[in-house]
């Protein structure tokens, strides 16, 4: 659990998902900018000078996951304000501290840290530069820095609708889970995972187990293909993975075995559509909390300083509205649970203990 008091702002979301991107594959270091050039072709907003670089995590711009959905919310700020956009990649973990400072030496507004593996190395760049606003994806402001503001996502609630999911498309009776690098974060989808599929179980009177794994690392496609195709062998016939291009991998294994799969963060099935077992996916809108948080602190109206959480209630999180392969009356029972959790009719799990209790209480 995390022990930074975090406030809760109202969430609009304001642009759809990008599916895709076509973005040039950049080694470790490397940096690629868009000049703000208006959409239409005419005037820039007056605050065309604005400089808003953001930092990737290990897995880099095109890990078909929340990095490339924060440079898709990177690329709509420079559409709509007519802003200077910019990202840099990073290839090992050493490189954070040196890419966030050259992202303020280029004379950055604002500074954005992608992942929370990069959270450390964020809050001490927003105390060595209380000049330059930072902002942090799944980090928290640690520091009471009054320049950073982490931003949050309730990544339990969609992946318990796909857990939910998972369990009434299960013939086998077994599913599994392919996580990225352990953490809090990741856990918050594991629990959330599991506890949509006991939600089922109680709800159908079925009997559905659930294993799990983690690779370590979210760039490893070979390593999740090899996981997937283990839990496959195992008996998994439905697999969900929040691992990004590590996933990709699980992707992969299920669609050569012919088994289901449900995607992360954007609409995996559209991402991907070679791939033709995705039933759907758990999704996190970075891209529109990208826009909105970078707004904010650029026109003032949020301060920095502060945390903010998002989820089911401000329509931050959901599932893909591609839904193909699943029955009508499965995604119709998902959206169901989604609006029993915007409600506060179920409160999702986001820890272990709490798994603990809301299963024994079903």
């Amino acid at each position: 659990m995390i022990d930074t008091k975090m406030t809760r702002r109202a969430f609009v979301g304001t642009m759809g998902t990008a599916a895709a991107l076509t973005l040039a594959a950049c080694g470790g270091g490397s940096s690629s900018t868009d000049d703000g050039a208006a959409a239409d072709g005419g005037e820039a907003t007056a605050d065309a000078n604005v400089k808003i670089e953001m930092v990737t995590d290990t897995g880099g711009v095109n890990d078909q996951s929340f990095n490339q959905l924060a440079w898709a919310g990177m690329q709509q700020l420079s559409a709509d304000n007519g802003w200077e956009v910019s990202y840099i990649e990073s290839k090992q973990d050493a490189d954070y501290m040196t890419n966030l400072d050259k992202a303020v030496d280029d004379g950055s507004a604002l500074v954005w840290g992608i992942g929370f593996a990069m959270g450390e190395a964020v809050n001490t760049a927003a105390e060595q530069n209380p000049d330059v606003q930072f902002a942090l994806i799944d980090g928290t402001n640690d520091n009471g820095s009054a320049n950073l503001t982490g931003v949050l996502f309730k990544a339990q609630e969609p992946s318990f609708a796909v857990g939910y999911i998972a369990a009434r498309m299960s013939t086998a009776g077994k599913v599994g889970f392919v996580g990225g690098m352990t953490s809090e974060t990741i856990q918050a989808f594991e629990y959330g995972f599991y506890a949509g599929i006991e939600y089922a179980n109680k709800e159908q009177g079925t009997a559905v187990t659930y294993v799990g794994q983690y690779a370590e690392s979210f760039g490893d496609a070979a390593k999740g293909k090899s996981i997937a195709q283990k839990m496959i062998a195992d008996g998994c016939d439905v697999l969900y993975h929040a691992a990004g291009g590590t996933g990709v991998g699980m992707l992969e294994a299920c669609n050569e075995a012919g088994v289901w799969s449900i995607g992360v963060d954007q609409d995996q099935a559209v991402l991907f559509p070679e791939y033709e077992t995705i039933i759907t996916s758990a999704l996190k809108k970075v891209d529109e909390a990208v826009v909105n948080v970078s707004n904010g602190i650029i026109d003032g109206s949020i301060a920095g300083g502060d945390n903010i959480v998002l989820g089911a209630a401000e329509d931050a999180v959901g599932i893909a509205p591609t839904h193909d392969l699943l029955p009508d009356d499965i995604y119709q029972a998902a959206l169901d649970v989604l609006d029993k959790i915007k409600s506060g009719e179920i409160v999702v799990p986001e820890t272990k203990d709490a798994l603990d209790a809301f299963v024994a209480a079903l």
